[in-house]
């Protein structure tokens, strides 16, 4: 029996509670667009956002669902031929077309051999009552995860990266997701130009008033061809990028102020190197896992112990 204290809640620890076997996410492009680009929201999308930075190459738009999920299953299962799979609707805004259209993509990623469950991530102004009630009726038959991406829990820091909505778009959309039974996920970026370390502590236990269930954060990244990459060439006095060391203390004092059930999937991101501009650490997600864990032990820091309800 494993002895090891638990100093946060693992993403793979929580999916063992569904599935007696691993299971993997393979990241989908599936042709979709977004309100914050096709002019239904505004134009251009967020600042920060180039999709090139979390496409993988069998994640091309020219490919359906079928073909890339067979593809990325060739991806993984060489290191685990007995591995499952869960279809990421990850690019762009995957709620966000008319309901037959998003029915025909979702349907088809399930019937996929060895597909077992969606994820799909949006965001909070795209999900309409009409689709949440489908999806209620799939929830019902076939693991599944909306997530959303909530970047931040200011409205001033929305309206700067030019989100499109604000954070009760993101209460509205997480309670109705959740009173349907679903499970519900949120994505932050930290680092955002504006916040400082101490209001994305508070920020921890803003997003712990939501029933989500699991959560991902990462460093703000600054991205070729962004219109952040070029606020920041005009105006690098309003960025604070976090060395490793600083991320790392900020991240375990954010688990610290965090609800202690809900589920932490990551804390940083990988992009491209020919496309990020800084910071440039060097190293893998695991490797910054263990780094954080490290920090944590030495603190005796856990997930929750500054929490208050």
């Amino acid at each position: 029996m494993d002895s090891t204290p638990i100093l946060y809640n693992e993403f793979p620890r929580f999916l063992k509670r569904y599935f007696p076997y691993k299971v993997q996410k393979i990241s989908l492009n599936a042709g979709f667009t977004c309100p914050n680009r096709d002019g239904f929201k505004g134009y251009g999308g967020c600042t920060y956002c180039n999709n090139q930075t979390f496409n993988p190459e069998y994640c091309r738009t020219e490919k359906s669902v079928t073909r890339q999920l067979e593809e990325g299953k060739v991806f993984f299962s060489h290191k685990y031929p007995e591995m499952k799979y869960l279809a990421y609707f990850q690019a762009y805004t995957n709620t966000y077309g008319e309901l037959e259209a998003l029915k025909r993509k979702y349907e088809e990623a399930l019937t996929v051999p060895d597909v077992v469950g969606l994820v799909i991530g949006t965001r909070p102004d795209c999900m309409p009552d009409a689709l949440l009630r489908y999806l209620e009726e799939v929830n019902k038959n076939t693991f599944l995860l909306v997530e959303y991406g909530i970047e931040s829990t200011n409205d001033v820091t929305l309206r700067r990266i030019n989100r499109g909505h604000t954070y009760q778009d993101t209460i509205d959309a997480v309670e109705r997701t959740v009173a349907c039974g679903i499970l519900t996920g949120g994505h932050v970026i930290l680092g955002l130009p504006g916040e400082t370390p101490g209001e994305l502590v508070a920020q921890a236990s803003t997003l712990s008033r939501l029933p989500l269930t699991t959560l991902k954060m990462h460093q703000l990244q600054l991205i070729r061809g962004t219109r952040m990459a070029h606020e920041y060439e005009q105006h690098p006095e309003d960025f604070h990028l976090f060395d490793v060391e600083e991320y790392i203390d900020l991240v375990v004092d954010y688990i610290e102020h965090l609800r202690p059930d809900l589920v932490l999937e990551r804390f940083v991101s990988q992009s491209p190197k020919e496309l990020l501009i800084a910071p440039d650490w060097g190293l893998k997600n695991y490797e910054f896992n263990h780094r954080v864990q490290k920090r944590m032990r030495q603190l005796g820091a856990y997930q929750g112990k500054k929490y208050e309800m």
